[in-house]
């Protein structure tokens, strides 16, 4: 659920500004040049996937990240991350063959 709440580009836009600060509805829809009910109809859905959190505040509910979702998520990419690291070290040897067989043939 996760992945899915992240794949909509303005959901992922709303968590990108909720990581500077939590904010209201209207502040999100007034920064992205979004409508209210747009703003929180992602943010239903962000709830929803644990990724958000609520706290009222007098009239205004204000949304603020949930570290906890984005912790799993870290732990789940961690061995992807080793993956790309041993590739890119890879390519690097690779270049490095390439660099030194232009230089041998004069290229």
């Amino acid at each position: 659920m996760t992945l899915s709440a992240l794949a909509e580009p303005n959901r992922l836009r709303i968590i990108e500004l909720l990581r500077k600060d939590p904010l209201s509805v209207g502040e999100i829809a007034e920064r992205l040049f979004l409508r209210q009910p747009q703003v929180s109809k992602h943010l239903k859905v962000l709830n929803e996937a644990g990724l958000v959190g609520v706290m009222p505040k007098a009239q205004l509910r204000i949304y603020q990240l949930e570290t906890k979702p984005f912790k799993e998520l870290d732990l789940w990419l961690e061995p992807f991350r080793d993956l790309w690291e041993n590739r890119y070290e890879e390519l690097d040897v690779l270049l490095e063959e390439m660099k030194a067989d232009a230089k041998k043939t004069g290229m």
